[in-house]
């Protein structure tokens, strides 16, 4: 019996032996994995230190300094990144008809209109007159012109209703104002040719584009800024002139041609200097080259004028009636060919873009009687 017992005891102290044994390789095993780990977790760290400092480059920071310093390569092709930036959404066209237009307006010139109140009304017009619809892509990129001097007062209700007016209408646009120096006589039509050529040089995508004086306002935004397939003329009904068009061949006040369009004709005339003659020069460059020009309706068309007196350096060109009739033969050599002009200044504001230039100075005329 005693025998017996012994010999399970000494069975059951083998097995607790075994069991220990067999505890301590477990724990063996597992604590030289867990130590594997952590030593390459902290190589990895180890080894991006000297990287650095062998390769500055590869740091998020940059070198100010050296504005146009490239950075060095390593030879190797670049790893293509696991988390690339988010793309643009693509926008859909924007509507022929926008949603948010108004119709009729209420137009007066007797409120106080200081720039600053009219910066905090467009806060979507971005530095230099410019401004892109933020939920749809429009047909056309359109630079509206705008001969000037003298005239702050008028330029600020200008932008004060044009702005709103541009923005329900869903365009992609930039406003320039071509301020001539000096105080020479006026130069409208020079100064439009002076306007495309400029716009085009910071946006060659500008494919539409609007001549507008400052001091007329239209009384409807169903009036679209925008270019058809022929010129247009926007300003056809006027206060000034009972709402009507003053004669047949009116092309003044406010018109939009296409690029191709204003290239067809050769730009605008540069030798009609003071009042008038100009406009009735485009009508028949437009007539000339086979264009018709199209007009809106009567009922949107209509346009209110800021008054003001006459500049005295903007009187009656005497021989404008003889040049008009001289349009055939003068169109190919006086125009967006032959412009010539010296830009003194160009000053983005927060609405438009200002762009000063010397555009020279008018030829002497006969005295007349």
């Amino acid at each position: 019996m005693s025998r017996l017992l012994g010999g399970t005891l000494e069975r059951v102290c083998k097995a607790v032996l075994l069991l220990c044994l067999l505890h301590f390789l477990v724990a063996v095993i597992l604590y030289f994995d867990v130590y594997a780990q952590h030593l390459a977790f902290f190589s990895r760290f180890s080894a991006r230190g000297p990287a650095r400092a062998l390769h500055p480059a590869a740091s998020s920071s940059t070198n100010f300094s050296r504005p146009n310093a490239t950075t060095p390569s390593s030879g190797l092709p670049e790893a293509p990144s696991a988390r690339p930036g988010p793309t643009a959404p693509v926008l859909p066209p924007c509507p022929d008809s926008p949603p948010g237009l108004v119709g009729r307006l209420l137009i007066e010139f007797t409120s106080p209109m200081p720039l600053e109140r009219v910066q905090r009304e467009n806060p979507g017009v971005l530095l230099g007159g410019r401004y892109a619809p933020p939920d749809c892509m429009p047909a056309q990129t359109v630079a509206v012109i705008i001969p000037f001097r003298h005239r702050e007062h008028h330029l600020r209700y200008w932008l004060h209703y044009l702005h709103p007016i541009l923005r329900r209408q869903r365009l992609r646009y930039g406003v320039y104002v071509i301020n001539q120096h000096g105080e020479d006589t006026f130069n409208r039509a020079k100064l439009l040719n002076v306007g495309f050529l400029e716009a085009l040089k910071e946006d060659a995508t500008y494919d539409c584009f609007i001549f507008s004086d400052v001091d007329l306002v239209p009384m409807d935004d169903r009036n679209l800024y925008r270019c058809g397939d022929q010129p247009r003329h926007f300003a056809i009904a006027m206060d000034k002139f009972g709402f009507r068009l003053p004669y047949a061949g009116y092309f003044g006040g406010v018109s939009g041609l296409s690029k191709a369009q204003f290239l067809r004709i050769n730009g605008f005339p540069n030798e009609y200097w003071g009042w008038g003659g100009e406009d009735d020069d485009i009508f028949n460059r437009i007539s000339l080259t086979g264009m018709k020009i199209s007009r809106p309706d009567i009922r949107i068309g209509r346009y209110r004028m800021i008054k003001h007196d006459r500049d005295k350096h903007n009187e009656p060109n005497p021989q404008r009636f003889t040049k008009i009739q001289n349009t055939k033969l003068t169109m190919k050599r006086d125009g967006i060919g032959s412009v010539r002009y010296q830009v003194l200044e160009v000053s983005r504001q927060p609405l438009f873009t200002n762009i000063t230039v010397d555009i020279g100075r008018p030829p002497s005329w006969p005295p007349r009687g």
